[in-house]
């Protein structure tokens, strides 16, 4: 009987391994390749291609306009059966968008590529995310994303670690797109594999009951939410170009984003931990605050040592704003996570769409990003106070719960 149990704990522990294991590699392929790897490799098409700084936001808007309707997409659909098979078709899409940006130099051709790429980043995101939850639900595990989104910092280490490695050999641009490419095509067999069916054994497990929050929560999250998408974007898309353009730093805009993706790969789930302490909105505020100092680090100090900060700070938090949230999403909605999902993610997409393409042109008007990165910083903080007011309507709710419990108790 003891023999039977263990075998039994092991065997789900394995599969809980695969499932994660799976939501990692889905991570690489349709974000790290098809999101994280332009900005590596803008630098070297500028030099190359001929992209200019507009260009390469006009570029990362397209990409974040796919991720929205991507977002939209699996926000409408209900089936999750249907939500399984997109996830796989976003993971080969992934793979031949990514082949496809060698065959022109054609900025409408490599937007409408851009494009397809972003809708697949929500396969990873969104679609992943709320498969694994579900199934974590399903089977008594706790309702964590944490290890989940480690993968986006691992997507982040492995592309970075591929492009360099492709520049000591002397590269160009097509032939490191390729290189992606076939990585990325390596990496989704376990994605395709072990990513979790609907019908899994367990799947129907315990029916969850959902806890939805007020509507004056979910507006004022929306907005906090919008402010960290637009910080986001700002740092992720050009970080490197940011790096690769400060006086003496040339060379090193690839270690910058190593070190992002070194930051971002554990803290996910160390933030999971300090919210299970002090709390979801609590750790949130802490991670918008520490991101907005990452992100103006550079227009102040462009030096190596403040700008591995920078990268630190950045990469230790931007990710943990997402999978804090989508984490809420799994409390609030049990039973369809990416309910609260699509929700949130429409306002992160928005600002991911709004924001490179001001920045770009104001890197152009001005010979730098300082002034962009101020704005983004700037918007990040209208978050902080946002998150404020959150706790506020967090507090009162909670007072009016327990003078409600305290009449009930009176009255009995």
């Amino acid at each position: 009987m003891i023999f039977q149990q263990q075998g039994e704990t092991m065997l789900t522990q394995l599969t809980k391994s695969r499932v994660y294991f799976a939501g990692i590699c889905s991570l690489i392929v349709t974000v790290g390749v098809a999101r994280f790897s332009y900005s590596l490799l803008l630098p070297i098409m500028q030099e190359s291609a001929g992209l200019t700084e507009s260009g390469g936001g006009w570029l990362a808007t397209t990409n974040f306009m796919g991720y929205m309707l991507g977002v939209l997409l699996a926000a409408s659909m209900h089936n999750l059966n249907y939500k399984y098979n997109l996830h796989r078709l976003y993971l080969i899409l992934s793979v031949v968008t990514s082949a496809a940006m060698v065959v022109t130099s054609d900025m409408v051709t490599w937007a409408v590529l851009r494009f397809i790429a972003g809708i697949c980043a929500s396969g990873g995101l969104i679609i992943a995310s709320g498969l694994i939850l579900k199934w974590l639900v399903s089977n008594n595990h706790r309702a964590e994303l944490g290890i989940h989104f480690s993968g986006a910092g691992v997507s982040i280490i492995v592309t970075s670690l591929l492009v360099e490695g492709m520049l000591t050999i002397s590269a160009d641009w097509q032939q490191q797109w390729l290189a992606l490419a076939v990585m990325a095509a390596v990496v989704a067999i376990p994605a395709w594999l072990w990513m979790p069916h609907p019908s899994a054994a367990g799947q129907a497990g315990v029916a969850a009951k959902d806890n939805p929050p007020g509507k004056a929560f979910t507006s004022i999250m929306l907005l906090a939410y919008f402010c960290a998408g637009y910080g986001y974007v700002v740092s992720s898309t050009f970080i490197v170009d940011i790096v690769e353009g400060a006086e003496g730093l040339q060379g090193q805009g690839g270690l910058a984003f190593l070190l992002v993706g070194l930051a971002a790969t554990p803290a996910a789930l160390l933030w999971d931990r300090i919210a299970r302490s002090i709390g979801y909105l609590r750790a949130l505020l802490a991670a918008y605050i520490l991101q907005a100092i990452g992100i103006i680090l550079p227009a102040i100090n462009d030096t190596l040592p403040v700008v591995i900060l920078s990268a630190l700070l950045f990469g230790g938090t931007f990710i943990a704003c997402v999978s804090l949230v989508l984490t809420m999403a799994g409390k609030f909605y049990p039973s369809n996570p990416a309910k609260f999902m699509g929700t949130m993610t429409l306002a992160y997409g928005a600002a991911q769409i709004i924001a490179p393409v001001p920045t770009g042109y104001l890197a152009e008007a001005f010979g730098n990003y300082d002034i962009g990165l101020y704005l983004s910083a700037a918007v990040v903080m209208i978050g902080v106070v946002l998150l404020l007011k959150l706790l506020s309507v967090e507090k009162s709710l909670l007072e009016k719960q327990s003078t409600l419990l305290l009449r009930k108790a009176r009255c009995l």
